[in-house]
């Protein structure tokens, strides 16, 4: 599916809390790495955005943890534009555990395209929109492992 990223990682050693097990600020972070890196490959990372006098900020996180990662392990972060208004997005998120196929955890986030300089939301521009389609389908199953692991 075009509209989904696939981000990928290996779990660092410095992920895992003292239940054994990545921490949930790690998820996070992961979340906010995809997307990102998706705003990267569709020419538009931060610094363009703030070239613009503007960036995104965030409203609202939302993460659902489904199953542990541990050290060593490859994962998958999948994200996607599920809708785009005036000033306003949702990304929503998905990792997996390609080797088992396993989900992880679900997660959104809601952005505001914020004006730097007013310290206010602002119109997202329409060159911005154009390089996020809205993803009209979540995805059901894993990306395959990238060829690079």
């Amino acid at each position: 599916m075009a509209d989904v990223h696939t981000y990928y990682l290996t779990v660092p050693a410095a992920a895992i809390d003292a239940n054994g097990h990545v921490g949930n600020v790690e998820y996070l972070r992961w979340l906010m790495d995809a997307a990102e890196d998706h705003a990267t490959c569709v020419g538009w990372p931060t610094d363009r955005c703030r070239a613009q006098g503007a960036t995104w900020v965030v409203r609202r996180h939302e993460i659902h943890y489904l199953r542990p990662a541990f050290a060593g392990e490859r994962l998958a972060v999948q994200t996607w534009v599920a809708s785009l208004s005036r000033a306003q997005s949702q990304r929503q998120y998905r990792i997996w555990r390609p080797a088992d196929a396993a989900e992880l955890a679900r997660g959104a986030t809601d952005y505001v395209f914020f004006d730097l300089e007013r310290q206010r939301p602002r119109l997202i521009p329409r060159e911005l929109i154009a390089a996020f389609p809205i993803a009209g389908v979540e995805p059901s199953a894993p990306p395959p492992a990238p060829d690079h692991a």
